[in-house]
């Protein structure tokens, strides 16, 4: 188990219950009290402690390396049901942008994401989660083909921003990424986008057009990374804690100025502390909003996303 900062507390206090229920084992002495209270102070610690996370705690969080990623939930929800889909029928497959039809329950979804890797040799496998623009150009074969079968679409978001070399932006990054933009403002099916991790810059608009936009609780979603706001604003990574504060980027914030549509809550430690009932969340969260969408006609439904998206940022004095 890896230990963010913040978490010493918490370490220092499991470390103690676990002597305590060793000497318990291993001698004749009564113990149990004394596990009794450093497993009261426990939970008393992490409430208090999870419940006044500031922004850039909860950035720290969201890229923990033990949480749950893009093909986690996929295979959480669908199980043996999921059939990845790769290319995008031009220059070749995107590692870092992932996707394909499975079921939940009965109803068929087309699921795509970012996916970032678990260990040094997969994060390079998956370009640490940023996408070419042959992953972006992939993602939109896969919306359109689930338009022509009137399959609903549901992307996760989690990257720390579109790949920003040279080669992609000699095979159009930003092409790309208006190009998805403009489609999914216009597919005929509902879309539902959630941020499992970061969600930064048009990396994540890439694939974050939807008709609902939810959000992990420990996510973020934001134009810019905390560490690069701080870099163009002072000129160095040490105000990202700051950076992270202005930019207004956790979920809460990103509710209340009416950016996403809801929050998903997360357990006690963040995601990686209890990835099923994550999982569980996740899903009754797509089901709900789709059950919401899968009554609206094509028309209306298009009609009500591109409302909502002219509408951001609108200000009536």
């Amino acid at each position: 188990m890896e230990y963010l900062d913040f978490e010493l507390p918490i370490k220092d206090l499991e470390e103690q219950l676990q002597k305590c229920q060793i000497i318990g084992e291993e001698s004749e002495v009564d113990v149990s009290e004394t596990c009794k209270q450093i497993e009261k102070k426990l939970i008393e610690t992490k409430k208090d402690i999870y419940k006044n996370l500031t922004p850039w705690q909860r950035v720290q969080l969201s890229r923990h390396p033990n949480r749950p990623y893009t093909l986690d939930y996929i295979r959480a929800l669908c199980g043996d049901s999921f059939l990845e889909l790769h290319g995008d029928r031009n220059v070749k497959d995107d590692k870092a942008m992932v996707g394909g039809l499975g079921k939940i329950g009965d109803q068929t979804f087309m699921f795509i994401g970012q996916q970032k890797g678990h260990n040094t040799k997969t994060r390079q496998y998956r370009n640490f989660g940023m996408a070419n623009p042959e992953g972006y150009r992939k993602a939109l074969r896969l919306m359109k083909s689930a338009e022509k079968f009137g399959v609903p679409v549901v992307t996760f978001i989690d990257t720390p921003g579109a790949y920003p070399g040279l080669e992609a932006e000699e095979r159009g990054q930003g092409e790309a990424i208006a190009r998805n933009i403009l489609e999914m403002s216009r597919l005929q099916v509902p879309i539902i986008c959630i941020v499992i991790g970061e969600g930064a810059s048009g990396g994540a608009l890439g694939i974050g057009v939807g008709d609902r936009f939810l959000m992990l609780e420990n996510a973020w979603f934001s134009v810019i990374s905390p560490e690069n706001c701080s870099s163009i604003l002072w000129r160095s990574w040490e105000y990202k804690e700051q950076a992270a504060d202005a930019l207004k980027l956790t979920a809460k914030d990103s509710k209340r100025i009416k950016v996403i549509d809801g929050i998903i809550k997360e357990p006690i430690g963040g995601a990686h502390a209890n990835s099923e009932s994550t999982y569980v969340a996740v899903r009754d969260a797509i089901l709900k909003n789709y059950d919401e969408l899968k009554s609206l006609s094509t028309k209306d439904l298009v009609n009500t996303r591109m409302d909502k998206y002219a509408n951001m940022g609108v200000y009536k004095g």
